[in-house]
């Protein structure tokens, strides 16, 4: 769906937790054999906080993007929190993420785009939008997402493959003249499945003083092959309604920078006729971030040089609802 949206990505952080967590001890915690994860999921090994928080993360990523675009954080004009888990229930996140910048005083609107995997893809669709009408110049897109505390053991497919991380960028009007931009943009959600990936506790529905609150319901449940299957039935279609041509080939897109989802979530994107090459993958050695995933492989592939300005980038990727969105910009 072409949306020719006004954006330009002007600075780039990210933040990964201390502490490094290796295949043994994942394969220790949920009684699997040595070699399992790697040869299932692809993934190496996984960061996990011990002392971070999300807006802490989001913070420090936000830090970093700010000294690239050569900018003070009081310089910024709305703070957006894209994470797809979040600190606590109520205030929210967004807040923690201004208050840790040293902001608490400043009035700068902060607010949460939520959607889960997806979140950072819809942050920039936010963004993007708020830059169009002129109201926000300077806007920080922050995912951070600790995944680590809600891994069931029981759940070996899921626990072994997510990881925490955060990053973020400064996003801003392009000048006149610069080709940056949101060509196309496009996001589906079939509620059908929307217990195929869940989180049941935590809310009003099964809140933890109810008197038969389950414990487990506060864990992270998937059903892999199964979402697998129903993401296969409509990703064709979806692909050609964000840009015709994607279920065949890469058209004229230079670089993927996908959700991390799993092994077999990166391999099937090849099916598409896209080159291994082009796909971007940090799953190997951070594994599953939620939404924290897209833009920490943006960051890599920028840093490595294997996304230049001027070249046209494709970020989708899948989420809890359950959803799938894309976007093609000219990075």
């Amino acid at each position: 769906m072409q949306v020719d949206l006004p954006l330009k990505i002007i600075g780039h952080g990210r933040y990964l937790p201390k502490r490094v967590v290796s295949n043994a001890e994942v394969e220790a915690l949920c009684g699997l054999s040595a070699g399992w994860v790697e040869r299932r999921n692809g993934v190496r090994e996984r960061r996990w906080v011990t002392d971070e928080t999300s807006s802490f993360m989001s913070a420090e990523a936000a830090r970093e993007a700010l000294d690239e675009a050569k900018l003070r954080p009081d310089q910024l004009d709305l703070i957006i929190n894209a994470s797809g888990t979040g600190e606590q229930a109520i205030p929210d996140t967004g807040s923690l993420i201004q208050r840790q910048l040293g902001l608490g005083k400043s009035g700068i609107p902060a607010m949460t785009v939520h959607n889960t995997c997806l979140s950072f893809i819809s942050g920039m669709d936010v963004a993007a939008n708020f830059l169009q009408n002129g109201r926000y110049k300077n806007i920080l897109i922050a995912s951070a997402d600790v995944a680590s505390c809600g891994i069931n053991p029981k759940e070996p497919e899921s626990a072994t493959l997510v990881g925490d991380a955060a990053a973020a960028v400064i996003v801003t009007r392009p000048e006149p003249g610069d080709k940056s931009m949101i060509h196309n943009a496009h996001l589906r959600t079939y509620g059908e499945g929307a217990y195929l990936t869940a989180i049941m506790g935590g809310g009003s529905a099964r809140h933890p003083r109810f008197a038969n609150h389950n414990p487990e319901d506060d864990l992270f449940h998937m059903d892999g092959p199964a979402v697998l299957r129903m993401v296969r039935g409509f990703a064709g279609d979806f692909l050609e309604e964000l840009y015709p041509g994607l279920s065949k080939s890469l058209v004229d897109i230079d670089v993927v920078v996908p959700h991390q989802a799993s092994k077999v979530g990166l391999m099937m994107l090849e099916r598409f006729g896209w080159p291994h090459e082009k796909i971007m993958s940090t799953l190997e050695t951070l594994g599953n971030c939620v939404a924290a995933s897209i833009p920490s492989t943006l960051y890599q592939a920028v840093r490595d040089g294997n996304i230049q300005r001027g070249q046209k980038v494709l970020i989708a990727g899948t989420g809890a609802g359950l959803s799938i969105g894309g976007m093609v910009i000219t990075y």
